[in-house]
């Protein structure tokens, strides 16, 4: 009898045990989620991405576009020396239209030329903005602000780059002749 007592306490204990473990389940289940991460939940999920460096890629790709249009400080400045250089090359003996050339003809062609550099870099860091997602998470869309954004800054680029090389090639605004 003393061991059907130590059998049957042994069973209670055991009951009760069970009854615990029940409880402590349905209790952290019942928890809010901040507060069911443990340690090693928070380690098991893997850390997801804010976007922040697609958005500021986005930005500076639609900034860079702006630049492209308007030629930007670093086309001034070129635009400057080339022309500062072409009345230093030319002597007053030089006829007219090579003056011409060489103080107006060569700025315009380096402001040109920065323009379309930037507007190169805006479609380069646009197409990284928008083609990034296909080489990161799968599962993880893109914002719709980056994307317009991004493609904002790749019609700023193309548009800049159409400008610059019409520039460049003087179809748009070409040098007047002196004869």
């Amino acid at each position: 009898m003393a061991t059907k007592t130590a059998e049957g306490a042994g069973s209670e204990t055991g009951a009760q045990h069970d009854e615990t473990v029940a409880e402590t389940a349905v209790t952290e289940e019942a928890r809010a989620p901040e507060q069911r991460e443990s340690g090693e939940e928070a380690a098991a999920e893997p850390r997801r991405a804010s976007g922040v460096g697609q958005g500021a890629g986005a930005v500076v790709s639609a900034a860079l576009g702006l630049v492209s249009l308007n030629g930007g400080w670093v086309g001034t400045v070129a635009s400057a020396r080339a022309q500062l250089m072409g009345q230093l090359k030319t002597s007053s003996q030089a006829g007219v239209a090579q003056q011409i050339k060489a103080v107006y003809g060569d700025a315009w062609h380096a402001t040109a030329l920065w323009a379309g550099l930037f507007a190169v870099a805006a479609l380069v860091v646009g197409v990284a903005v928008l083609a990034r997602p296909a080489f990161g998470a799968p599962g993880r869309p893109q914002a719709p602000w980056i994307k317009s954004v991004a493609w904002g800054g790749v019609a700023l680029g193309v548009v800049g780059l159409l400008l610059a090389a019409l520039k460049y090639s003087d179809a748009l605004l070409g040098l007047p002749s002196a004869g």
